[in-house]
Parts: C-alpha cells; sequence; structure tokens
C-alpha cells in the first residue's frame, strides 16, 4: 500500500469537507477549494478525518492514490492556512512596487512590467527586492511564482534575475581566456 495514501488527512476544526458523488469541496476560513476526484478512488470522509482507498494494486491505481490523497491534504491545508512563495529581485535596480491589486516589476527592461494580480492570489511587498505571494490554492501559487520568475530567470555569471526566496544559484566562471592577455 501507498506510504503516502495510506494516511489519513486530520481535517483542523472550521473546515468543511463535502463530498457529492466523485466532486468535493473543501470550505475553510480562506476560501472554498473543489476537486473532482478520479471516480475509481474511494473517498470516505468521517469524524475528523478523510481517508482515500484504492481497488486494486496496479501501477496506475498506486500512482492515483498518492496523488488523490496530496491534492486533498493540500485543499484542506490551504483553505486552513494558506500557501505563501516569497520571491527575491537580485540586480541593480530591480525592484518592486504594489500598484492597486497589480505588481510593477523593474528588471533592467526599458519599460516597467505590470504583473495582473490573479483571483484567489494576494501579492505583497514587505521589501523593493522581495515579492510575497499568498493563497490557498497551492498550484495556483506555485504557477504564479513561476510565471513572474520567468520574466527575468537567474543568471549564471552574474547571479542577477529573480531567485526563489533561499535559491542558491551555482555560478560559471566566464571567460577566463580574456584576462590572461
Amino acid at each position: 500500500m501507498s506510504r503516502i495514501g495510506k494516511l489519513p488527512i486530520p481535517v483542523p476544526e472550521g473546515v468543511d469537507v463535502a463530498l457529492k458523488g466523485t466532486h468535493m469541496v473543501v470550505k475553510g476560513g480562506r476560501g472554498e477549494l473543489a476537486l473532482d476526484v478520479h471516480p475509481e478512488m474511494q473517498i470516505v470522509v468521517e469524524g475528523g478525518e478523510v481517508r482515500v482507498a484504492r481497488p486494486t494494486d496496479q501501477g496506475r491505481h498506486r500512482a492515483l492514490h498518492g496523488l488523490t490523497r496530496s491534492l486533498i491534504a493540500n485543499m484542506v491545508e490551504g483553505v486552513s492556512k494558506g500557501f505563501t512563495r516569497e520571491l527575491e529581485l537580485v540586480g541593480v535596480g530591480y525592484r518592486a512596487a504594489k500598484q492597486g491589486n497589480d505588481l510593477q516589476l523593474n528588471l533592467g527592461y526599458s519599460h516597467p512590467i505590470k504583473f495582473a494580480q490573479p483571483a484567489g492570489i494576494v501579492f505583497d511587498v514587505p521589501e523593493p527586492s522581495r515579492v510575497r505571494i499568498s493563497g490557498s490554492d497551492k498550484e495556483l501559487v506555485g504557477r504564479t511564482a513561476s510565471q513572474i520568475r520567468k520574466l527575468r530567470p537567474p543568471e549564471p555569471y552574474k547571479g542577477k534575475g529573480i531567485l526563489y526566496r533561499g535559491e542558491k544559484i551555482k555560478r560559471k566562471a566566464g571567460k577566463s581566456g580574456k584576462a590572461a592577455k
């Protein structure tokens, strides 16, 4: 049996889990998330926990078992605590600012870039060189952080660009032949 899939998902107080057929809705203090569960997965909501079971031991059922359990656990955690991803802007003149709900980024281009805030996401700029992205949907938070990072990915020679908080960029030496002449 799957190590991840067999673990029960504890449902904290203030979180409501409803299952109608294969459609699951999780409501909490930070919003509401919905998921269409694969019809072959068996989900039981009882007491203060959710359990996921699989019909057979086939490879695809084992994969769906762990995936379904992880998706439901992320929904429960998202509506109760939420998810946060932080980005660092590294480079001379690289900075971010909030304008209304949008994010304005100066990334060394000839013009500032405006990034619209998706529904369900909140931008926070604690410092001009840091952006905090938070929301209840883990996938949406990660996708938004990835889209912002693609605007100026980190480069290995000077280390400039948009990095995830705590990320280390492996630096390259550059052209060493020019310095020897």
